[in-house]
């Protein structure tokens, strides 16, 4: 691979890095993702179950995209290593090398698209 691509792909890794990082801070800085504020239903506060399945929806879709953003992260990491080691943009499952095309598409791409589950 070209040192010029592998920069520019090892850059947008770590500029992606950055992002997710920032994200998931942000969902765990907010006090009722993480703690759950979701009260009984059958409470007699002035809250309508309504708003209350609102709110609960809300926050399972926050710790959706929270869980999706470390996996997300879990793979940028593992790209990164494999830059490090000098094994970036080799096939996990067939040793041949992933097309550059790929690799711009989807610089966590661990292997050829015939092998991509």
């Amino acid at each position: 691979m070209d040192e010029q691509v592998l920069k520019e792909l090892k850059n947008k890794l770590e500029h992606e890095k950055r992002d997710l990082e920032e994200r998931i801070d942000n969902y765990l800085n907010q006090e009722d993702l993480m703690e759950g504020s979701v009260g009984e239903l059958n409470s007699f506060d002035e809250t309508h179950p309504g708003d209350q399945g609102t709110e609960l929806f809300e926050r399972e879709k926050d710790m959706t995209l929270y869980h999706r953003d470390k996996q997300q992260l879990e793979e940028v990491d593992h790209a990164l290593e494999k830059i490090d080691a000098g094994t970036y943009g080799i096939c996990e499952e067939t040793g041949k090398e992933i097309p550059v095309e790929r690799l711009k598409a989807v610089p966590t791409a661990r292997t050829v698209v015939s092998e991509a589950e």
